[in-house]
C-alpha cells in the first residue's frame, strides 16, 4: 500500500485507486498450499496480468509492433489499462456509494452478464479475454462486505436464469471472510514476497 501512496494513488480518486496484483491462478481447487512456494496455485508474477496465457502474450507482442511507429502516438500491448474508474465500480458494485457511481456511470445497473459475479471468472477474463487485462484492488486483501449482496440490490438476471447476488467464491474459500484471510495470507505468503518484485520489470 505504501508503494500506492508513493505513486501518487488513492482513495480519493477512482481514476488514481489504489492497485493490488491477482497473486493466486487457482479458483476450482477444494483447496490450496499456500505454505508451498512451488504450488502451481501463484500467479506467474513475472509477466503482467495481461500476459499470463503465451498464446495472448504473442498476441499482445504482434499488435504492439503492427501499430505505427511514428512517435505521435506510442504502440501498445493492451487497448485498456490494468485499472480505471469503471473496473473500480465493476468490483465495488455492492457498496455504496460505489453502487450510485455505477449507475451514474451506466445510466443504471449494467447488463447483469457484463458485472462481476465470480472470482474466478474475473481471473480468466483478465487472462484470457481480448479486452480485459485488469488488476486487483486493495478490497480483495481487507473487506470480505464487498463481496456480498448486503443491502439486496437488484442486478438482475444473469443468461443462465440465475440471479445476479453475492459473489461466487473460488471452492477453497468457504465465506467471504474465509477467502479475505486466505487470500491476505496468498500475498504475504514466502512466493509472493520473492517474487512480486518482478512486477516493476519493464
Amino acid at each position: 500500500m505504501n508503494l500506492n501512496t508513493i505513486a501518487g494513488r488513492t482513495y480519493n480518486d477512482l481514476s488514481q485507486y489504489p492497485v493490488f496484483p491477482w497473486v493466486l491462478n487457482d479458483y476450482t481447487s477444494d483447496s490450496i498450499d499456500l505454505d508451498n512456494p512451488l504450488c502451481s496455485c501463484f500467479r506467474d508474477l513475472s509477466k503482467p496480468i495481461g500476459a499470463q496465457i503465451p498464446e495472448r502474450a504473442e498476441h499482445a507482442d504482434i499488435k504492439y509492433h503492427s501499430l505505427p511507429q511514428d512517435g505521435l502516438d506510442p504502440p501498445f500491448h493492451w487497448g485498456t489499462h490494468y485499472s480505471n474508474p469503471g473496473a473500480i465500480l465493476y468490483f465495488l458494485v455492492r457498496m455504496e456509494p460505489y453502487t450510485s457511481l455505477h449507475i451514474e456511470l451506466h445510466g443504471r445497473f449494467d447488463h447483469p452478464d457484463r458485472q462481476f459475479y465470480n472470482i474466478g471468472q474475473s481471473f480468466e477474463s483478465s487472462t484470457k479475454g481480448q479486452g480485459d487485462c485488469k488488476e486487483l484492488i486493495p478490497e480483495f486483501y481487507y473487506l470480505p462486505e464487498f463481496l456480498n449482496n448486503s443491502n439486496n440490490f437488484d442486478f438482475g438476471t444473469r443468461h443462465d436464469g440465475k440471479p445476479l447476488n453475492d459473489v461466487i467464491l473460488p471452492n477453497w474459500a468457504k465465506s467471504s471472510e474465509d477467502f479475505i484471510v486466505k487470500h491476505r495470507a496468498a500475498l504475504e505468503s514466502e512466493y509472493v514476497s520473492n517474487n512480486i518484485h518482478l512486477l516493476d520489470r519493464p
